[in-house]
């Protein structure tokens, strides 16, 4: 019999805790109308806007089929709008409108409903924070 316990486990803290995080985010989000990967890109986009869907992907990690159908929704919703390149017709910018713009004042609210949620204080949310970031550079899992 092993002697691998789960809750021993860092991968399954850190899926625990991602999981626990995303539930938190829903009814804040949902009160904007948004699902949280389609905060994620709302908040790429209003620290950069104009992003290429290439360069959008790689900001949040996520691949172009999981990628394009939340720009879609987002467009559908008329919070961004795709651009093709003058440049180069094969690359699609990502644009805020001025309904997506708007809505970061709004999404500020989120980010305080959340930090009031989570029972840390300041120095373990960088911590935290510190080897998340760690944890998400990691090149190769499986060799790590």
């Amino acid at each position: 019999m092993t002697t691998v316990r789960l809750d021993d486990q860092l991968c399954f803290a850190l899926h625990a805790a991602s999981r626990t995080m995303t539930a938190a985010y829903r009814e804040p989000l949902a009160r904007l109308g948004l699902t949280y990967p389609q905060y994620l890109v709302l908040m790429a986009l209003w620290e950069d806007d104009g992003l290429t869907v290439s360069a959008l992907g790689g900001r949040l990690k996520l691949d172009s089929g999981t990628l394009s159908p939340l720009v879609k929704r987002l467009q559908g919703q008329g919070l961004v709008e795709r651009r093709a390149s003058t440049e180069d017709e094969r690359r699609v910018h990502v644009h805020l409108t001025a309904a997506g713009r708007k809505l970061s004042d709004e999404a500020d609210d989120v980010a305080r409903c959340i930090a009031s949620a989570i029972d840390i204080n300041a120095e373990e949310f960088l911590a935290l924070r510190t080897l998340a970031r760690k944890v998400a550079a990691l090149d190769n899992p499986q060799t790590a």
